[in-house]
C-alpha cells in the first residue's frame, strides 16, 4: 500500500469513527484499565524496553535493537550518562543534541533521520514529518511494530497533530510523548490532547524536567502532566529494563508508565 492509499484508508476510517475520544471519556474518572503486569525477565516473545532518559529508550525483541533519540549530556540532560549502547538501528527526531546525537552511540548502526517509509530488518519503519517551527525545523514522529506490539515515538513534537498526522500515527499500543513545554516540545496539556488524538493503550512521557536539568533548561516536572490523569491511570516501572508483552496491553482506555527521573 502506498502512502496516497494509506492516507485514504485512514480517512474512511476516521470517517467512521463516532462518539467521543475513548482516551478523553475513560481517563476522565469513567475508567481506567487495571495495571499491566510487566516482568525483568528475558523472554523470546516480548518487547523488552530500557529507559535512558529523556526521549531515549532502547528496544530490543526477535534479535533486534533500535535506538531512539540518543542525546549528549547537556542543558536539560546535564547530569545523566550518554547513552553509548550498541544497536542495529538508530531513529533519530532530529539532529538537535538532545535528540540526535549520533556520535555518543558505538559502532556503524544503520541510522534514519528523515521521514519516509523503510524496511529495515524485515520490519517497516515510518518516520512521520511533524514540523515544529522555523527555530528548530522538522521534528520525524517514528511508527514500527516489535514483538507484536505497535510503537510510537513523537520524538520532540510540538503542534497539534493534524488530519494527516493522525491517519499516520492513531491507535497505537505504546506512544512515548514529549511533556514539559520548553520552546520545542507540547507542554503537559498538549500531550493530553495528543493522546486524546491518537488513542494510545500505553503511554510513556518523555522530555520533562528532573534533577539532571542544568539552571538554563526550560522543561516543566513531570508531575504537572500527572496531575491532568487519574491517579489510578499512572503506573510506575517495576523494573529498567522491563519486558511488555502485546497480550498484557489493556483492551481499553490507557495507562501512564513512569520511569521517574
Amino acid at each position: 500500500m502506498n502512502r496516497r492509499q494509506l492516507l485514504q484508508a485512514g480517512a474512511a476510517l476516521l470517517g467512521s469513527m463516532t462518539g467521543g475520544l475513548r482516551v478523553a471519556a475513560q481517563t476522565g474518572g469513567q475508567e481506567v484499565p487495571a495495571p499491566i503486569e510487566f516482568t525483568s525477565a528475558p523472554s523470546l516473545e516480548g518487547l523488552q524496553l530500557t529507559w535512558l532518559h529523556h526521549s531515549c529508550v532502547l528496544f530490543e525483541a526477535e534479535g533486534r535493537r533500535f535506538l531512539v533519540n540518543p542525546f549528549r549530556p547537556l542543558g536539560c540532560t546535564a547530569g545523566y550518562p550518554a547513552p553509548q549502547v550498541p544497536a542495529d538501528l538508530v531513529l533519530l527526531s532530529s539532529r538537535l543534541l538532545d535528540e540526535g546525537a549520533l556520535d555518543v552511540v558505538p559502532g556503524n548502526p544503520k541510522v534514519l533521520f528523515q521521514p519516509g517509509d523503510y524496511r529495515i530488518e524485515g520490519i517497516r519503519v515510518q518516520g512521520v514529518r511533524m514540523p515544529r517551527g522555523p527555530r528548530f525545523g522538522v521534528n520525524v514522529g517514528w511508527r514500527w511494530t516489535m514483538a507484536g506490539i505497535d510503537i510510537v515515538h513523537l520524538g520532540g513534537a510540538a503542534a497539534p497533530i493534524t488530519r494527516e498526522q493522525l491517519i499516520l500515527l492513531s491507535r497505537p499500543d505504546v506512544m512515548l510523548v514529549p511533556v514539559g513545554g520548553g520552546p520545542k516540545n507540547y507542554d503537559p496539556a498538549a500531550a493530553k490532547a495528543a493522546i486524546e488524538a491518537l488513542q494510545p493503550k500505553l503511554v510513556i512521557p518523555t522530555m520533562y524536567r528532573t534533577a539532571a536539568a542544568d539552571e538554563q533548561c526550560e522543561l516543566v516536572p513531570l508531575q504537572e502532566f500527572f496531575s491532568l490523569f487519574p491517579a489510578a491511570a499512572i503506573q510506575p516501572a517495576v523494573s529498567n529494563p522491563l519486558i511488555l508483552s502485546a497480550q498484557a496491553l489493556p483492551p481499553r482506555g490507557v495507562i501512564i508508565l513512569s520511569f521517574g527521573e
